[in-house]
């Protein structure tokens, strides 16, 4: 896949797609970005300009989960 190719998928797509792979292969969010990246033969960092806010949160989540990044505050809820 050329990089035009990329250009013509939105982040919203994009989320939407990295949604449903999350939970038809019951993979990580990180983990599904991954394999989209590996799918369509791209590098990682291009996909950078896909991930909307709500993505980036739950990538973030896992992270923090697996002690990748440290804990941000929370407001209890």
């Amino acid at each position: 896949m050329n990089n035009k190719e990329v250009d013509i998928i939105t982040p919203t797509k994009f989320s939407l797609l990295i949604e449903q792979m999350v939970q038809i292969k019951h993979i990580s969010y990180m983990d599904a970005c991954l394999d989209y990246c590996k799918e369509k033969e791209i590098e990682p960092n291009s996909i950078a300009r896909l991930v909307n806010k709500s993505l980036k949160q739950k990538i973030q989540m896992e992270a923090e989960a697996l002690h990748f990044l440290p804990k941000t505050n929370a407001l209890p809820v």
